[in-house]
């Protein structure tokens, strides 16, 4: 079974096409704010143009406008190929790949959030499921919260910096990592914000 990995929730463009588990094709650069350019040719240039049996794509939380790129890719490709597409969490993916070197103790995941905050949880290291819900709060408060040695994700390096000590470990989900968090429940193709959106479609207001 081919499955086509999509991520665009923070700053990474990752895509990757996996054959049972397996890559055959993959591409994963930190493109800042230029996944709408560059996504659609990422996946065109995989084996087959990316053409799979189902779509994961990572619905957050991360940037609102990244997570709607990718969430919006893979519904339109998902609909034009009629296969199904479903959704995983930009936590999972990160501490998936987090509990290949942890030692002892909670992992943190850590994810660049905006107006000051962070949004992160908690995941056990053995079967790396999640130990509390995701949640955005202001870095300072989140420093004064969690003390836990060692921190994970794009947000890892500011959190250290306002406690003044412990270890960042800078990590991006990347799509190669799926096969990590494959067996888990996967999630509908819906965003998670982790808080309210800054900004929203009309249907999104409509449905609030």
């Amino acid at each position: 079974m081919r499955v086509l990995v999509i991520d665009t929730a923070t700053q990474a463009l990752s895509v990757a096409l996996l054959d049972d588990g397996v890559p055959i094709g993959q591409f994963h650069e930190i493109v800042g704010r230029g996944h709408a350019e560059a996504l659609l040719p990422a996946i065109a240039a995989l084996p087959d143009g990316g053409r799979a049996d189902a779509i994961a794509v990572d619905v957050g939380p991360g940037s609102f406008t990244g997570v709607r790129i990718g969430v919006a890719a893979a519904r339109a490709l998902a609909l034009a190929w009629g296969i199904p597409a479903h959704g995983y969490s930009a936590p999972s993916l990160i501490a998936a790949r987090a509990a290949l070197d942890h030692g002892d103790g909670p992992i943190i995941v850590t994810i660049t959030g905006g107006h000051g905050e962070l949004f992160w949880q908690a995941f056990d290291k053995k079967w790396v499921v999640p130990e509390t819900e995701v949640a955005s709060t202001p870095i300072a408060q989140l420093a004064d919260m969690i003390d836990a040695p060692t921190f994970y994700g794009t947000g890892a390096e500011m959190l250290v910096t306002a406690r003044g000590h412990g270890v960042a470990v800078n990590l991006y989900p990347n799509a190669i990592d799926f096969p990590l968090i494959a067996s888990l429940t996967a999630l509908p193709a819906t965003p998670i914000y982790g808080r309210g959106a800054d900004a929203m479609t009309m249907a999104e207001r409509a449905a609030s």
